[in-house]
């Protein structure tokens, strides 16, 4: 038995000792941990380079936004000069710029070109018809037009329009809401034209209605390609619920604005037979609506934000429809000694100022309007202009946006000061007296600047908004002594773009809400609104509209974005290059087509004045050689302009490219009857008056030449969309193919 037992025993450890030999063997537990900690270190290094990525091109984009906003100050001021010195061509003159830029119309006042009872409307419409007073079915047949891509009747526009201004008169500058009458009320930001936002924000929170109350916050239109149908869904609500429907004004409620920004062009191009008496009525309605929104005496809803100046109970008694536009200082209603003229300069430059520039063509002119004083023009680059031009509308408190000082400080009597968004230097009459204080419509003015463009920032104190141009930087301290003065607990504003759709600073006391999904680029940025109860608790939801986002993974959103947004500033650079070229000649004395990456970045950001991680962005924007230098001129292989015309001087081309939007929107100012044909006559005119406001350095000859190359059929006439796409910064991979 023993020896039994010993036999069968044997082959069984066997099959053990083969079983242990053939199974993986079991890692130790310090080996396990090194490849944890390998793996995690790996995966912590990939996010880190990935959120950097998603940082800079955040960065790029808004960088760019708030440039193109201080080229619209520039473009603002250029329109109030085209004003002044814009020959009547074919007998008509520039009827529309006139009617938007500089209207006389008080909106108070009814209008008869806007009898919109004289347009028929034929038996072959398809589209939505409305009739007053709106009812729930009327209101809920208009959004679900606007979902099948239909357009409201120009009669039903004008008549939706007139109802609204007409309400807006009885509305009080600042408005009360209360919890008490409903559970919840939803604060919504910026939409810009995306009326896909729009519909999200009705299908998950719910319609507008007494127990759904709504506050939109401004910037309705503008960028977006559905401005038209947004702000007439909004309108349509309000006159629908007029105590539960609020709409605050925004910066971009603005008929300037709307001539950059797309919503001029849109309405046009979907009126186009009535598209100037609506544009018209627009401006009214924008310049009617309230300025803020108080929620149970203890949350400030307004678009941008405040100053050191700021002063609500002055703002509610304001006349806000006089301020049409906050990029033009309305005009004086007080007698004032008469600085309107252009400055002479008759015995030299000023000691000790800068600010003395050469006189501007036709400047001689006596102006048959009085609009404050005139902007000089700058003998620098068109940056350089473009800051100064703006760096009024940072405040009347400083002169001058690159050497920001507190709002409160008064600005020294050796530099200019600032009046109708424009500057110039003190007339030698002037010079030994003290700056006038400013009547009351400038006062009106400087507030509803500062409500409709500031911005928050992390420090103490108030200054100049340099980066946009217009409104001011307000810190921690200025909240709360905003809130505490009145009894507030907590501010909400919008006007900035948030990745995430909102943001919370300064302690929990201001709230940035931002209602547009994918606003730079399909996969950018979230879109948020914020519900406030009866405890004013702030809850969030945020949204993405996208078709093809959520298939995407994380990393294949930040490539998209991020490419999107290096062709933009590849763009930049195209457009600046004469600039840049010379910027960087002083670092290669020998010509060698090298400096270094300080150097290179150092440049950069004199020129663009970005405020961008230039070293961090130098793998895609230029090469480097072996030892370490910086090709420079590899900074403009990515982009070309989109036809090469050789009539055309690279100088001018350039400048061209630059302005390329600015130019299209005067074109489509001059082409009255929207044929996209101008005749060369205008062309000539524009661009010089374009050119000598700028103080871009282009002879008469060359205008000429490049007029000439452009009419193709040699019919007297300028096809400007086929000029435009000349000249339009494209990538060269994509010419390739």
């Amino acid at each position: 038995m023993g020896c039994g037992t010993s036999i069968s025993t044997e082959p069984r450890g066997r099959a053990m000792e083969t079983e242990e030999a053939s199974s993986p063997a079991t890692p130790s537990p310090a080996l396990t941990m090194k490849a944890a900690i390998l793996i995690q270190g790996w995966y912590r290094r990939y996010m880190a380079r990935l959120e950097m990525r998603r940082r800079y091109t955040w960065s790029i984009f808004q960088s760019i936004e708030y440039a193109g906003e201080q080229d619209q100050l520039q473009l603002s001021s250029f329109f109030s000069f085209m004003l002044d010195n814009f020959t009547h061509l074919n007998g008509s003159g520039p009827d529309l710029i006139s009617q938007l830029l500089d209207p006389v119309v008080d909106p108070w006042l009814g209008r008869e070109t806007t009898c919109y009872e004289l347009i028929p409307v034929a038996e072959s419409y398809s589209g939505p018809r409305i009739s007053f007073p709106l009812s729930v079915s009327h209101t809920n047949g208009l959004v679900n037009a606007f979902k099948e891509h239909q357009t409201l009747h120009a009669r039903y526009a004008l008549q939706l329009l007139w109802e609204t201004k007409k309400l807006l008169k009885q509305m009080p500058n600042i408005v009360h809401m209360s919890t008490s009458y409903a559970k919840e009320i939803t604060v919504c930001g910026d939409l810009h034209g995306h009326l896909d936002d729009l519909l999200l924000i009705f299908y998950k929170n719910g319609l507008p209605s007494a127990e759904t109350p709504y506050v939109f916050n401004g910037d309705f239109v503008d960028r977006g390609k559905q401005s038209t149908e947004v702000v007439l869904i909004l309108f349509a609500y309000l006159l629908l619920y007029p105590n539960h429907m609020h709409l605050n004004r925004g910066n971009h409620e603005d008929h300037i604005m709307n001539l950059r920004y797309g919503f001029t062009k849109e309405v046009m191009q979907k009126y186009k037979t009535h598209g100037r008496e609506i544009l018209q009525l627009f401006q009214d309605v924008f310049s009617l609506l309230p300025i803020a929104t108080v929620i149970d005496s203890k949350v400030l809803i307004v678009h941008g934000g405040i100053s050191d100046q700021t002063d609500l109970d002055f703002l509610n008694s304001i006349e806000r429809q006089k301020v049409k536009s906050a990029l033009r200082l309305p005009r004086r209603s007080l007698e004032e000694p008469d600085v309107s003229r252009p400055y002479k300069q008759t015995h030299g430059p000023r000691p000790g100022s800068s600010h003395s520039r050469r006189q501007r063509p036709g400047a001689q002119t006596k102006r048959k309007r009085h609009r404050g004083l005139s902007r000089q023009d700058s003998g620098g680059s068109s940056s350089s202009s473009s800051s100064s031009s703006s760096s009024s509308l940072c405040s009347s408190r400083t002169p001058s946006c690159l050497s920001p000082r507190p709002c409160s400080s008064p600005p020294p009597p050796t530099v200019p000061f600032s009046v109708d968004g424009l500057q110039v230097p003190f007339l030698d009459s002037l010079a030994s007296l003290p700056p006038p204080s400013p009547p009351r419509v400038e006062r009106e003015w400087k507030q509803m600047v500062d409500v409709l463009w500031s911005d928050p920032k992390p420090q103490d104190g108030c200054t100049p908004n340099t980066f946009r141009g217009g409104g001011c930087y307000y810190g921690p301290d200025v909240t709360q002594r905003l809130l505490r003065h009145h009894g507030y607990q907590l501010l909400i504003r919008s006007h900035e773009c948030k990745q995430e759709g909102y943001e919370i600073c300064h302690g929990g006391n201001v709230i940035t809400i931002f209602s547009a999904s994918n606003y730079y680029e399909e996969g950018s940025n979230r879109g948020a609104y914020v519900k406030l109860g009866q405890d004013l608790l702030p809850r969030f939801y945020q949204y993405q509209v996208s078709r093809t986002t959520r298939k995407l993974t994380l990393t294949q959103r930040v490539r998209a974005a991020e490419s999107s947004a290096l062709r933009a500033l590849q763009e930049k650079l195209f457009s600046h290059r004469s600039e840049l070229l010379t910027g960087f000649l002083p670092f290669d004395h020998n010509n060698t087509g090298f400096v270094s990456v300080s150097e290179w970045a150092q440049v950069l950001e004199a020129v663009l004045r970005l405020d961008l991680p230039w070293r961090t962005l130098r793998p895609h924007l230029a090469r480097l050689a072996p030892d370490g230098s910086v090709e420079y001129l590899s900074c403009f292989d990515y982009m070309g302009p989109g036809l090469h015309l050789p009539q055309v001087t690279p100088n001018l081309a350039e400048t061209l490219v630059r302005y390329r939007t600015d130019l299209e929107l005067i074109f489509n100012i001059i082409d009255k009857d929207h044929s996209g044909l101008i005749s060369l006559d205008e062309f000539r005119h524009t661009w010089r008056l374009f050119s000598g406001h700028l103080g871009v350095a282009l002879d008469d000859g060359a205008i000429d030449a490049l007029a000439r190359s452009i009419d193709f059929n040699k019919d007297g006439s300028i096809d400007f969309t086929e000029f435009l796409e000349a000249f339009r910064v494209v990538h060269k991979l994509d010419k390739d193919h």
